[in-house]
């Protein structure tokens, strides 16, 4: 009997007699059904056909994907492995996995059609919010890395999906506070309509029954905003009330839980106001802040989990006799020898013993130049093998790893620095403490009066002393002042920065990728033979075209590359151009072609490189690294202010040097390590001095996380944007120039905002204390106050003279 044909584009066998076709590749293609001929015409005609040639490449050849990668996948058919993800029913293996090049509904379509179709996969759903594959097989006839393997081939990578406990935790807990959010906004305006048409300025023609109606349909509709979205401010007090600690969470659960049972006896009797739309209210604003402090600590505790994903999975450890083997990193030992070829990580701190190659270690020194490294030399973990092929020898894993250091440091400092929140508690505590003795005063010195009218004059103090306008007036004073500043291209993501902008007397600087573009350019070519600058520059562009080396970008691409070009890492680069044989590189790695003597290197800064043929040397060529074109502008700035200013940097060049001589910088240091930035950090700490810190890599993080405000740049790591206190997204430091104004006007605004919150609350508590103020005119007066708050606030987001910097029309390039 012949077996059918499978369709092309979902390999499902083709029915009896369909007439579904396709020219794909220039030839007609049989498919299953009309939505696989749609979605094959619509990637034909869309150009996209080379998806049919890749991937038929692939399944003709199953060992087309890298070596190294089939290793690896192997590694997941280890039962000690699969143990934490993969879940056994029957002959049925069960797991999710995290999926990656997902761009569309018809990727998802794709995938699961595709598992579906392999005999031994009895179930494939994808997830697309989450882009997370729930897959179901028979692990007896299909390993997991086969399932890999197979989506390898259709274009997607995967690998299995385990949810950090605490991240996981974290995000439900937002869900959970989003959602309460929410219901709160929904639920307090349905019932705000229903309260605000039993005001008798409102009662128009309402009919007793109706009245009623109205006050419980109120009701009903506050009571999943108290018992649901205002549930945390509960919890809060009674855990402050049994650790006799006071903070808002009291003084806010008080004042919605007495308008919530003022609101039912009013209901219930209709006797009095109804203040069911005061305690949405309440609960509205106070949620939206917590939510937004909720979001900023997320993105805090994320940080050091992104420092151990620098490093691999697995590793190849050698053998005794030289043969290789993938392993887990988590079996790694100490003394083990590791083969770690070309563009791998390295997975632990070791020794050098054997071959010699460029390590880019600018995750760690922030220096963009890789380092060449020979046998003898240390290299670290989570750095980057560039060029060539090394054996090396672990002498530290796990805690002890400079790494690891790097995180402890990371942790210490975040936990140093200080918190305006607490602050802020502890001074509510007395402002807290005392309204709620004068209210308790207020109420017995009623009970002896008018029993009557006590609770509510003690009702009405609650609610005009609930901190709402006190709360709202640094919040909302900084997220206008945000938003601004984001307009410009600097966002903040915590609170304190343009208050801790007017007490900061010193700046710390970064300079590779900070104050300068963090990348090489073709400064000068000095010819020192017969050939001109043009054609030496030619040569040397076609030595430099094929390579992947950050000092060849400087070079550009040339219309002709050299042939049989060799590298010698740390050295330069050999090669044949026409018939000529060259070197470029280190100036005696070049004279040794014509055994000719070294020329004088010039007495300039930069990096130097040097030409040369078979009779000598050809030219200099000098690369440097470009100052950003507002630098200058920066730093006069904070000149103006009278800060001081410093440029501690990971690199030992003389770079740091004429760049601090350049822009005028009072003191610079170079060849630092993280903890020694930190050091210097503290030092300045010990003076009393306030320090900012701008900067971009891995190694800044542990002074970005304890200097008093930080700032990374945009195009800086994950890691170090996640530890500032903001980012420069635009990249244009014009941006913070604008920050250190607006920042002096946003505290003017605050402390009028304060003034104004505690004028309010002065003026209001005799009058409460009275009795002339009823609790819904307390209400009133506290909206009116949080409303002329936020209306205050709101000027910061129309300031004149602030206009996104001009894109710079000229680079200024550092001093010869």
């Amino acid at each position: 009997m012949t077996s059918p044909i499978p369709c092309y584009h979902c390999a499902l066998p083709v029915p009896a007699g369909s007439r579904f076709t396709a020219v794909v590749l220039g030839e007609t293609r049989e498919l299953c059904c009309p939505g696989c001929q749609a979605v094959a015409e619509a990637i034909v005609a869309g150009g996209l056909d080379s998806y049919y040639r890749h991937r038929s490449e692939a399944s003709a050849n199953p060992e087309a994907l890298p070596v190294q990668l089939l290793d690896e996948l192997a590694l997941y058919d280890r039962p000690d492995v699969q143990a934490p993800y993969v879940r056994h029913d029957g002959g049925l293996a069960e797991a999710t996995l995290m999926m990656e090049g997902i761009s569309c509904a018809a990727c998802g379509w794709l995938i699961e059609r595709h598992l579906r179709s392999l005999p031994a996969v009895a179930e494939a759903h994808l997830n697309l919010s989450n882009h997370r594959l729930h897959v179901r097989w028979a692990d007896s006839d299909l390993a997991l890395s086969q399932v890999l393997s197979e989506l390898r081939h259709i274009g997607y990578a995967a690998h299995p999906y385990q949810a950090d406990r605490a991240a996981e935790q974290l995000a439900s807990e937002n869900r959970t506070a989003l959602r309460q959010l929410g219901l709160a906004g929904l639920l307090w305006f349905q019932a705000m309509m229903a309260t605000m048409a039993t005001w008798p300025e409102f009662n128009i023609d309402l009919s007793p029954e109706l009245h009623v109606i109205l006050r419980w349909v109120a009701m009903f509709l506050t009571t999943p905003i108290v018992f649901y979205s205002c549930a945390p401010f509960f919890r809060g007090a009674l855990r402050d009330l049994r650790t006799r600690h006071l903070t808002m969470d009291v003084s806010v659960s008080l004042a919605i839980g007495s308008a919530y049972l003022a609101g039912i006896w009013t209901a219930v009797t209709g006797v009095g106001e109804l203040y069911f739309d005061a305690v949405g209210m309440f609960a509205l604003f106070l949620l939206a802040g917590r939510y937004l402090e909720r979001r900023a600590r997320e993105r805090t505790a994320a940080a050091t989990a992104q420092l151990v994903n620098l490093l691999p999975a697995s590793c190849l450890r050698l053998s005794a006799d030289g043969q290789s083997e993938r392993i887990l990193l988590s079996e790694l030992k100490l003394a083990d020898r590791v083969l770690v070829h070309p563009g791998a990580v390295l997975p632990a701190d070791g020794k050098i013993v054997e071959g010699h190659s460029s390590v880019d270690e600018s995750v760690l020194t922030g220096e963009y130049l890789p380092q060449p490294r020979t046998v003898g030399d240390h290299v670290t973990a989570g750095t980057l093998n560039v060029e060539g092929a090394l054996t090396v020898q672990v002498l530290a894993l796990g805690h002890d790893t400079r790494l690891s250091a790097i995180v402890r440091l990371l942790e210490r400092a975040q936990a140093e620095k200080p918190r305006l929140a607490e602050i802020a508690d502890r001074a509510a505590q007395w402002f807290l403490i005392l309204s709620l003795i004068f209210a308790a005063v207020i109420g017995l010195i009623w009970w002896q009066i008018d029993p009557a009218r006590a609770f509510w004059i003690v009702l009405a103090m609650l609610v005009a002393t609930c901190p709402c306008a006190l709360s709202l007036a640094t919040p909302t004073a900084l997220t206008a002042a945000t938003g601004t500043l984001h307009k410009l291209g600097l966002l903040l993501t915590r609170g304190h920065v343009l208050e801790g902008l007017n007490q900061i007397d010193t700046v710390i600087f970064d300079k590779t990728g900070t104050l300068t573009e963090g990348r090489l350019a073709l400064r000068a070519i000095r010819p020192l033979r017969e050939l001109n600058a043009d054609a030496c520059l030619s040569l040397a562009a076609a030595l430099e075209n094929r390579s992947e080396h950050p000092i060849a970008r400087a070079f550009g691409r040339a219309p002709v590359a050299a042939e049989d070009v060799h590298s010698t890492p740390g050295l330069g680069l050999e090669g044949v151009v026409g018939e000529q044989r060259l070197r470029i590189g280190q100036p005696a790695f070049v004279c040794e072609l014509s055994a000719c003597a070294l020329p004088p290197t010039p007495d300039e800064a930069g990096q130097w490189l040097l030409l040369g043929d078979h009779q000598g040397a050809l030219a200099w060529i000098v690369l440097d690294d470009r100052l950003r074109a507002d630098a200058f502008d920066l730093l006069q700035a904070c000149k103006a202010r009278g800060w001081r200013t410093l440029l501690l940097s990971g690199d030992s060049s003389p770079m740091v040097a004429s760049v601090a001589a350049e822009l005028g910088i009072d003191e610079a240091h170079g060849g630092l390590r993280p903890d020694d930035k930190l050091e210097m950090l503290r030092a300045l700490h010990a003076q009393g001095r306030k320090v900012l810190m701008l900067g971009d890599g891995v190694n800044d993080v542990p002074v970005l996380a304890a200097a008093d405000i930080s700032v990374a740049m945009g195009s800086a790591t994950d890691l170090a944007k996640t530890s500032a206190d903001a980012v420069l997204l635009s990249n244009r430091l014009q941006a913070l120039v604008h920050a250190f104004s607006l920042a002096r006007r946003t505290r003017r605004v605050i402390i009028e905002n304060l003034l104004w919150a505690a004028l309010y609350n002065g003026l209001m508590l005799p009058f409460v204390a009275l009795g002339w103020i009823t609790p819904i005119w307390a209400a009133v007066g506290m909206s009116i106050s949080s409303l002329t708050v936020v209306l205050n606030a709101l000027r910061l987001t129309r300031m004149k003279g602030l206009q996104a910097a001009p894109t710079a029309l000229h680079t200024r390039l550092l001093p010869t």
